[in-house]
């Protein structure tokens, strides 16, 4: 059983990459339409609607009498709030390859963070892995020219405070596994971000006046389509699915699976956009997938070898 629920977490993993690889494009199209703060706002009117039926009409159960919500609130403030303002900001500043890269980072300040807060102990083989993976995502980006540029050095500075906002939601979903269910934390996340975003983005509006720019971005279909697919998929499934994954394996395990969008970002290029892919694409490509493969096979031989001794 223990074994179906890891296979099962993994998978969870995998598709997530997957949802995530897409999901700096659609941003960059829903930016083209809309404010961040107004395309922040729709994302999680999408995801809150959506939950809201299963959950009113008792498809979805929730109960957070006696639980600790001051801690599960405290989550919801580093996702979707602090993760989702900092990446849409970020986004608008700096490029896309600058986020793709210092998004990769992710896993390290997960497994730093995860080791001071939770305990949790890499091998030094497990550590070599995320840092190959890494350095897989950067390779790409370095050959394909999208280096880092000090000229967008406000925006490079909040997509670098995603990477520690998301760690610190993966080790802090970890610890509230035991006493929430993967529906009543993404629910609890869901209303947090739908709330707030709503809030300052209407008043905003109203202070300056423009109440009726918030709905017009309406009136383009991509725009929708976009925040269906970032509000539906990139935010309530992922948001789920995750605390379902740090459920069943650890923070830092699950963190390095996010260097896999990469590999999806490049396939969609090549698919969508027709551009082209290169020798460094597949030697990056082959890197991350390596320090991914690396880095979830040592834990499970780890974990054997406890059960065996």
């Amino acid at each position: 059983m223990r074994s179906t629920g890891l296979k099962l977490a993994y998978a969870f993993a995998v598709m997530n990459a997957v949802i995530i690889g897409f999901s700096f494009l659609f941003t960059k199209m829903a930016l083209a339409e809309a404010s961040p703060l107004d395309t922040l706002t729709y994302r999680f009117i999408a995801s809150f609607v959506i939950m809201t039926v299963p959950v009113v009409c008792g498809w979805i159960k929730v109960d957070y009498r006696g639980k600790p919500i001051g801690r599960a609130l405290l989550l919801a403030t580093m996702y979707p709030l602090g993760f989702f303002t900092l990446q849409v900001f970020g986004l608008r500043l700096a490029t896309s390859a600058e986020g793709g890269i210092l998004y990769s980072f992710t896993p390290v300040v997960t497994m730093i963070i995860a080791s001071v807060f939770l305990k949790e102990r890499t091998t030094l083989a497990q550590k070599l892995c995320i840092f190959l993976s890494v350095f897989g995502v950067v390779f790409i980006f370095i050959m394909k020219g999208g280096g880092l540029q000090l000229s967008n050095l406000s925006g490079i500075l909040l997509l670098f405070l995603t990477t520690v906002a998301f760690a610190g939601y993966s080790v802090l979903a970890r610890s509230l596994s035991k006493a929430f269910t993967p529906a009543e934390i993404g629910y609890l996340m869901m209303t947090v971000g739908f709330v707030t975003f709503l809030l300052i983005s209407l008043s905003g509006h109203v202070v300056q006046g423009t109440l009726g720019d918030f709905f017009k971005p309406l009136a383009s279909r991509t725009f929708i389509y976009s925040c269906l697919y970032l509000g539906i998929a990139a935010s309530l499934v992922t948001t789920l699915t995750s605390n379902y994954i740090l459920s069943k394996i650890e923070a830092s395990a699950m963190s390095v699976f996010t260097n896999l969008s990469t590999i999806v970002s490049i396939a969609a290029g090549a698919l969508v956009l027709g551009e082209e892919v290169t020798i460094y694409h597949v030697i990056g490509s082959v890197l991350i997938i390596l320090g991914v493969v690396g880095t979830n096979l040592r834990r499970r031989q780890s974990v054997r070898g406890q059960r065996i001794g």
